[in-house]
């Protein structure tokens, strides 16, 4: 039994709510049970020195953790003058799984910042970001079109993650912060369409997930994926 009570396959409540922020072009409140994220789209007239002349946009993301968004009070990554390795790991997961969506020459050359603000953290804050900044992003672009900034719409497809492990020597789905600090092999995926991008083990995973329960939850991922999406559709209609 899971410490949640859920079943094997079973998401935690979920919810995408839209528009929390006056002044982003784009925003979203997203919940996964105990785990709390805001993210904000910010459209910005410049873009990389190194995209600069080549009639493309881009998409970035920026993460944190604020300081009691966990069980003790973490030091601000600002105090100490650099981010984490794992919070780097996590802002180019969140921005590569939004690139992978959106067509970047239609976007001109302008860049959309993600910022995603853990406010509480029960496990998987890096796929509820990026269930969510799918939702801010939308947000942005759908502000950009009713100022005929862009013509068509640049965003081809819905993009949202779901994290998988090992607990208890069961394959279970969205893990919370009891099952995420003793699974073994925790995987992140991130689903657009029918490809899938799995993320390398977690640092506290050492054993390789057996080749069998990572087969047997590959179509209940995909379902629970269908499910967010659904929920993505519902939250921006």
């Amino acid at each position: 039994m899971r410490p949640s009570r859920r079943q094997p396959d079973e998401l935690r409540a979920v919810s995408l709510e839209r528009g929390v922020v006056k002044y982003a072009e784009g925003s979203c409140f997203v919940k996964f049970g105990d785990t709390h994220v805001l993210v904000t789209a910010t459209l910005e007239d410049r873009l990389p020195p190194w995209l600069k002349g080549q009639a493309r946009g881009w998409v970035t993301a920026e993460y944190g953790m604020l300081p009691r968004a966990t069980h003790t009070r973490t030091r601000r990554e600002a105090s100490s003058g650099k981010q984490s390795g794992r919070t780097v790991e996590i802002q180019r997961l969140i921005g590569r799984s939004l690139r992978s969506v959106v067509d970047l020459p239609a976007l001109g050359e302008r860049q959309i910042s993600i910022d995603c603000d853990v406010i509480q953290a029960d496990g998987g804050t890096r796929t509820a970001s990026i269930t969510g900044a799918w939702v801010a992003l939308n947000d942005c672009i759908a502000w950009m079109r009713t100022r005929e900034m862009i013509k068509d719409n640049p965003l081809r497809d819905h993009v949202a993650a779901i994290s998988c492990g090992v607990y208890n020597n069961t394959a279970v789905l969205d893990l919370d912060y009891a099952e995420d600090s003793e699974a073994r092999n925790r995987r992140q995926f991130h689903h657009d369409r029918c490809r899938q991008h799995r993320r390398s083990p977690g640092h506290r995973g050492k054993d390789a997930v057996q080749r069998g329960a990572a087969a047997r939850t590959a179509r209940t991922r995909a379902q629970r994926h269908r499910q967010l999406v659904d929920l993505q559709k519902m939250a921006v209609m």
